[in-house]
């Protein structure tokens, strides 16, 4: 059992200068995602792609995950002068032939319109795309895994709040996961859910030194301020690991918790023992 994406790198040389300020890259690439995709996509590829809706729900209650993750950390507080290059990457689930190109098309007249506070203007230089889908095995490891480390590297939030705890982290992995399986690839994970969830329940969190980030975004639609915050930092956990830790490596690529499109809830996962 795998979960399939493409890794795209795309890379830009700055026309004007180009700045994202502190905690924004994600939100300025996203809102000029969906405006550049308006522009060179037509209707139905840009709900698929940047707007799913789900038919038996609400808005905002029911809507299924976008097909991609956004991975710009390393822009933040960053501003490029005329002629400096910059990237970022792009996590797509959608393996459909024209979602690359839709992508590529997209950042290439995001670029001509400009990005950032000052709408500057970039040009995109390449796209790194591999030849095929990057496959990550969910299954487990041929060796026994007891000790795991993870580093909370954006903002995240998961439900409930407070520590977080193995059960809780997996379950909302897992959720993740098998959901852009369903939507994007091959089916939903074929694995028994509450079963593992029971066993996730028993692996231990024996260290964790977290700190919670506030953060904030505005809506470029409604003007209105959505909360983007959660915690960062690190976690150990001590248990029955094997069966979990490709899971909990995949969210490297999917995201955990909330406001995933934005990069939030990057986790770098690292086998201890």
């Amino acid at each position: 059992m795998t979960l399939d994406l493409y890794p795209l790198r795309f890379h830009f040389t700055a026309l004007d200068a180009i700045r994202f300020p502190r905690g924004r890259p994600g939100n300025i690439l996203r809102g000029g995602l969906g405006t550049a995709l308006r522009r060179v996509a037509g209707e139905a590829e840009y709900a698929r792609l940047f707007a799913p809706a789900s038919a038996s729900g609400p808005s905002g209650l029911a809507d299924p995950p976008r097909p991609f993750v956004l991975r710009a950390r390393h822009l933040d507080d960053r501003t490029f002068a005329p002629g400096e290059a910059f990237e970022f990457q792009v996590n797509l689930f959608d393996l459909r032939e024209n979602a690359v190109a839709a992508f590529t098309r997209a950042f290439a007249e995001l670029a001509r319109l400009g990005m950032g506070p000052g709408r500057g203007r970039a040009a995109l230089a390449r796209v790194d795309v591999p030849g095929e889908p990057v496959r990550l095995a969910l299954d487990p490891p041929g060796e026994a895994v007891r000790r795991i480390r993870g580093d909370f590297l954006t903002p995240t939030e998961l439900k409930p709040a407070g520590p977080p705890g193995f059960g809780v982290l997996f379950a909302r992995v897992r959720d993740r996961i098998s959901t852009l399986r369903a939507l994007y690839g091959p089916g939903p994970a074929a694995i028994d859910f509450q079963a593992a969830g029971e066993r996730a329940a028993a692996v231990s969190l024996v260290r964790c030194e977290i700190q919670t980030v506030a953060a904030e975004r505005r809506s470029s639609r409604t003007g209105e301020v959505h909360p983007m915050g959660g915690f960062t930092g690190t976690a150990e956990y001590e248990g029955d690991l094997s069966e979990f830790v490709p899971w909990i490596e995949a969210a490297a690529f999917t995201g955990v918790g909330r406001h995933t499109v934005w990069g939030n809830g990057e986790i770098r996962t690292t086998r201890l023992r």
